[in-house]
């Protein structure tokens, strides 16, 4: 979390990251523990990035990018997939048969979403943008991950001004949680 850079270094970082998560699952031989540790941590990152996303990118993509409004939907549906897929590998034990299959879901689901914002949205709002304005989008987007939840809310607002009001609360509330449990100090 907290990569540097203009919008898009920061966004591209995080995604390296969660796809080493994923390539650290895959990899993984056994169950208990160790993949509840993987999958709370990529949780963890796949929200914090998707509410930073939706607080700053896609409202910089409706203003910055012609026919903006039907991207920003488009990628604010991918990560409603994805929340509902994180909440329920949340209530999913790591020895449970549905674990395998939910967590392949959510690999193929955050790879197709990674592909289309690096080939398509990203490439649009660099030529969109100024390095300025990117750059500013990159320093909101970090002190928005930083504040941001940490557990999947799939019925919680997804885009301003509703999202920027009620995000940082329950990110103190979802990081205290962490904190008593030990989630995602591993």
């Amino acid at each position: 979390m907290g990569h540097g850079g203009n919008v898009i270094q920061e966004l591209m970082a995080d995604h390296r990251e969660v796809e080493d998560i994923f390539a650290r699952i895959q990899r993984m031989t056994g169950e208990g523990p160790e993949l509840r540790a993987l999958v709370d941590e990529v949780t963890i990152e796949l929200v914090r990035h998707s509410v930073a996303e939706e607080q700053y990118l896609y409202p910089a993509v409706r203003e910055h990018v012609v026919g903006g409004d039907r991207l920003a939907d488009k990628e604010i549906a991918d990560h409603g997939r994805v929340e509902d897929l994180l909440k329920e590998l949340e209530g999913t034990d790591a020895d449970d048969s549905r674990m395998s299959p939910l967590l392949q879901q959510l690999m193929e689901e955050v790879a197709a979403h990674v592909e289309d914002e690096e080939d398509n949205l990203f490439p649009l709002l660099q030529q969109s943008c100024s390095s300025d304005v990117l750059a500013d989008l990159g320093d909101k987007t970090r002190r928005a991950k930083a504040m941001a939840p940490t557990r999947p809310h799939p019925s919680a607002p997804d885009t301003p001004p509703a999202n920027k009001l009620l995000a940082p609360g329950v990110g103190l509330v979802d990081r205290a949680r962490d904190f008593v449990t030990g989630r995602g100090k591993s």
